[in-house]
């Protein structure tokens, strides 16, 4: 394990495997546990979840969805009752076979996801067209028991995440659902995480298990592997008819409404980390920073009181602007240990304040995103300060954009593609999306298709030569 009270000792274009693991240990994100493929999420990377958490609650209770819970245990006999979703699942189920001493009579599944359990037990609540839509959604952990190299937030056995179950009356409402909660988590990942993604659906052999179709958000890393942000799933009738979950209609005839689920999981902190952070550290967008602004007193022995007092002040000044700020008045650190935590720590705005700095009614600002240091006026920081936080989000978005276009290029042919591949990039190229096309493209190229675009436009498959639609075509997370 990385000592953790040091600074970065990598850098992050030469080793970016190794920067993840130091940024994640010595920023306190998390630390790796008895349990292989299994984290403790620390107090600064929940935080920033609790900030996610907070931001997507707002966007799905204004239009009536609600939390619940669901048990963490499924019996094996409802985990079956959906082929497709079974046979997708059971290579990463975990089985639990006994209790203390005493042998289960079923084996319960420790949930990989929940759609088996809550239509089991939603089908009495569901009688009429009228107690349509049903529009729920769950906050909990889950765990798929890969066998892959665990990645921290990106790649694990445990993680946590929400999932949304809705069921419709047809097939339209269902599929106006898919794409108002696809617009939510892009309106979460750009406009908070800062993080620029291409938007489409799953081929036929990616797409979820159980689904009729699947709808992506795609983001680019550093290194040319595209990460999965979040997915929105139509499922059509397959988990109604599966645990007979009827509804009597306005005619008086019964029939198995639509649904669809829907998810976002910490694997978008992983993405966050290694789209922005950089040699010195962590950086986190603004909008979603837990602490956006940290102010650091810098006193001599005599001079505490007074600037500490004056840096309270300035937070209870920040505070009512609606900023959020701390002071850092621990013991035992020099203002230089100080401010090289901040940027480990990704706190997007430093604000120092001395005794020079009183006497001038001013404060020093430092920009972890570009480390531009400038004075301001203590009387403009109100006014300022949210100005300051809103250009270093639009800076962050706008520089991963440029290191997304610089990593994705068009092919033409599938022998371009590899080329692109083999030079660590992502590929745009015309795709059917069939699975054979599917199976195909991994055979010759070790990859597979991410995502095939909502406004990419048509082209021909470079497997097949049928119709197809630009694709996002690489290696992943």
């Amino acid at each position: 394990m990385v000592e953790d009270t040091k600074g970065l000792t990598v850098r992050k274009q030469e080793d970016l495997s190794e920067w993840y693991q130091q940024v994640i240990l010595k920023a306190g994100l998390a630390r790796y546990t008895a349990v292989s493929g299994c984290i403790a999420y620390l107090p600064r990377s929940y935080a920033i979840w609790e900030r996610i958490q907070d931001v997507f609650n707002r966007m799905i209770k204004a239009t009536g969805h609600a939390n619940a819970y669901f048990p963490l245990f499924i019996p094996e006999s409802l985990f079956q009752r959906e082929e497709e979703h079974v046979e997708g699942f059971t290579p990463e189920v975990a089985w639990v076979t006994e209790a203390g001493s005493q042998k289960l009579r079923e084996r319960l599944a420790v949930r990989p996801t929940s759609e088996t359990i809550i239509y089991d037990t939603i089908r009495p609540m569901l009688r009429s067209y009228r107690d349509l839509p049903l529009l729920l959604n769950q906050w909990c952990n889950v765990v798929r028991w890969e066998f892959k190299h665990a990645t921290p937030f990106l790649r694990g056995r445990e993680f946590l995440w929400q999932e949304g179950h809705t069921v419709h009356a047809t097939r339209d409402e269902a599929l106006e659902e898919v794409y108002r909660i696809l617009d939510f988590y892009q309106e979460l990942v750009e406009d908070y995480l800062a993080i620029p993604v291409y938007r489409g659906r799953k081929s036929e052999g990616e797409k979820f298990a159980g689904a009729d179709m699947t709808t992506t958000l795609e983001a680019v890393m550093p290194n040319g592997r595209a990460v999965q942000m979040a997915t929105s799933h139509h499922l059509g009738e397959h988990f109604t008819r599966a645990f007979d979950v009827k509804v009597m209609g306005e005619d008086g005839q019964a029939f198995y409404p639509q649904s669809t689920s829907w998810g976002l999981s910490t694997r978008v902190i992983g993405a966050l980390i290694l789209t922005h952070g950089d040699d010195k550290g962590l950086i986190i967008p603004p909008r979603i920073a837990p602490e956006q602004a940290r102010i650091i007193p810098i006193y001599q022995r005599d001079t505490r009181t007074r600037v500490e007092t004056e840096a309270e002040r300035v937070r209870k000044l920040l505070e009512e602007a609606g900023v959020r700020v701390t002071v850092d008045t621990r013991d035992g650190y020099t203002p230089g240990w100080k401010y090289s935590q901040q940027e480990l720590e990704g706190v997007p705005l430093r604000i120092e304040i001395g005794m020079r700095d009183i006497e001038q009614e001013q404060v020093m600002l430092a920009r972890r995103d570009t480390g531009e240091r400038t004075s301001i006026p203590m009387k403009d920081l109100p006014e300022q300060i949210p100005r300051v936080l809103e250009d270093i989000q639009k800076t962050l978005y706008e520089r991963a954009r440029a290191m997304r276009d610089d990593l994705v290029k068009p092919a033409g042919t599938l022998e371009d593609v590899k080329t692109l591949i083999a030079e660590g990039r992502l590929a745009l190229a015309g795709f059917c999306g069939r699975k054979a096309c599917e199976e195909k493209l991994k055979e010759e190229t070790g990859v597979n298709s991410r995502v095939l675009l909502e406004e990419g436009g048509e082209q021909a498959c470079i497997i097949c030569g049928g119709k197809g639609v630009t694709t996002l075509i690489g290696r992943s997370y």
